[in-house]
């Protein structure tokens, strides 16, 4: 009762859904069409490509945004530089002079610093949207929300690099060997906040990088390089100056909250997602969208209609015969 409205036209009745029944359809819509975004995708090159692009300048132009707060940097500066003195790991300055003698590692560890942050990211993702497309949207979810948390670092806690402290004996490694690379140092100082050290996203990007090769990667030289990436990568953050080892503490700090996101959302780490998706998951031809993706619910008037193969099988009734004198109209 009340599940139908009844319209009486020219003797006839039809039956249509009622509003309780179109508001059940709608909300059904609705949850197909979210559900079917959580859902693993076939990533589209043009759109990811895009993407990556307008993301990086939204976070470069946020993190210089922050207003460089110079006092409060100094000042979180030599509390961190304190704090790892109480620990007794305070190895920063020894790293730095040590690697600083040797003239053509820390040549190579600026050079480091400055190119393998975006070449071996940007290497990763594209191996994962070239052999494992059902975990790359998963896999970059994780990046994306590891980077927009250390936005929030910069802001709500400025510090200042190493290098840059007041009292301190560090070595701008960049600028004594004259090399290019940091971009707070030298020509580019007034390009970059010198201030956002915290967390450091160089740790973050590549301890994300070794476990999504590690994870995923068959090969074992492989996996152990991927280990070995964000492992070099503490050594020349630290040897050059531009981080405390905390900085990095900060950065796993934030990729864990990525994870815990691609957690949430995909229901499952990205290296458990299929490894393969349908050829037509994301090209708009096998997605959910909005109700003409739930099915409209039958009026209780109407039956069900029988399965076709149960429609083929189920004899009809036979013909009548024409007996004499019958005439067909």
């Amino acid at each position: 009762m009340g599940e139908t409205q009844v319209t009486a036209q020219e003797g006839r009745s039809t039956a249509g859904p009622s509003p309780i029944v179109a508001d059940r359809t709608t909300e059904a819509g609705w949850s197909a069409r979210f559900r079917s975004l959580r859902m693993p995708r076939r990533p589209r090159l043009w759109f990811e490509i895009l993407l990556i692009a307008v993301s990086y300048w939204l976070y470069s132009l946020v993190r210089n945004a922050v207003p460089e707060q110079k006092a409060a940097a100094l000042r979180n500066a030599d509390w961190i530089w304190s704090a790892e003195k109480t620990l007794g790991l305070a190895f920063e300055e020894t790293v730095n002079h040590a690697v600083n003698s040797v003239t053509w590692l820390i040549v190579s560890m600026n050079y480091y610093y400055a190119t393998l942050h975006f070449v071996v990211t940007i290497g990763v993702l594209i191996w994962l949207f070239r052999r494992h497309p059902g975990r790359y949207a998963a896999t970059r979810l994780v990046l994306f929300a590891t980077t927009a948390v250390a936005l929030l670092g910069y802001y709500l806690y400025p510090l200042a690099p190493p290098r840059l402290m007041n009292g301190a004996n560090f070595i701008d490694t960049v600028l004594v060997h004259e090399t290019w690379g940091s971009m707070a140092s030298g020509n580019f100082k007034n390009m970059s906040n010198q201030y956002a050290a915290m967390p450091s996203m160089h740790i973050g990007w590549s301890l994300w990088c070794g476990l999504t090769i590690f994870a995923l990667a068959s090969a074992p030289w492989a996996r152990i390089l991927g280990l070995l990436y964000p492992t070099l990568t503490l050594v020349v953050i630290v040897a050059t100056a531009n981080h405390f080892w905390l900085d990095a503490v900060g950065g796993m700090a934030c990729l864990a909250f990525g994870y815990a996101v691609s957690r949430v959302w995909y229901g499952s780490l990205p290296h458990r997602l299929p490894k393969w998706v349908p050829a037509g998951s994301g090209d708009g031809k096998s997605r959910l969208t909005g109700l003409r993706a739930a099915r409209l619910p039958r009026p209780a008037s109407e039956p069900e209609p029988e399965p076709k193969s149960v429609r083929e099988s189920t004899p009809g009734p036979a013909p009548e015969a024409e007996t004499a004198g019958s005439r067909r109209p």
